[in-house]
C-alpha cells in the first residue's frame, strides 16, 4: 500500500487507512529518516485508536504505554537512543513485543535481531512537499 499526504489535517485519514490496513499485525516498524513524520503519525494512529494518555516519542524513556478507551494496552518504542540489542532486551522490549499487544517501534533498524518476522514495516519518507507512506 502506498499513500501520499501533504497536509497535517490529512493524517486522520491516513491514519485510519493505516489501522484498517495492518489489523492482523501487533508489530508495527516505523521507519524513516530523522523529521520524516514518524512520531506525528504514531500519535494520528493512536488518536484513531482512542488513546487517553498524551502521546509523545519516548526517545529517553524507550518505551511509553498507552491505554485505549477500551483499555487495550498500546507500546510506544523509540530505539534511536539503544546503543545494540542487548540494551532494548535489558528494557524489557522482547517481552512487550510478545505479549501479542499492539507495539509501534520507531528505528526498528537498530533492534533488526529482536523483531518477530511478521512486523508490519511502515515507510515513511519526504519528496518534494509530500510525504510517502508504504507499508510491507
Amino acid at each position: 500500500m502506498t499513500l501520499r499526504f501533504q497536509r497535517i489535517d490529512e493524517l486522520e485519514t491516513v491514519a485510519g487507512q493505516l489501522i484498517d490496513a495492518g489489523r492482523s499485525h501487533s508489530v508495527w516498524l516505523f521507519e524513516g529518516e530523522m523529521g520524516a513524520g514518524k512520531t506525528t503519525l504514531i500519535k494520528a494512529v493512536c488518536r484513531r485508536l482512542g488513546v487517553v494518555n498524551t502521546v509523545q516519542s519516548p526517545t529517553f524513556s524507550i518505551v511509553n504505554e498507552y491505554v485505549t478507551q477500551t483499555g487495550e494496552p498500546i507500546y510506544h518504542f523509540d530505539c534511536y537512543r539503544l546503543r545494540d540489542e542487548e540494551e532494548a532486551l535489558d528494557s524489557g522490549l522482547e517481552e512487550y513485543i510478545d505479549s501479542g499487544e499492539r507495539c509501534l517501534i520507531e528505528w526498528p533498524e537498530r533492534i533488526a535481531g529482536l523483531l518477530p518476522p511478521d512486523a508490519w514495516t511502515i515507510q515513511l519518507r519526504v519528496e518534494n512537499e509530500e510525504r510517502v507512506l508504504e507499508t510491507k
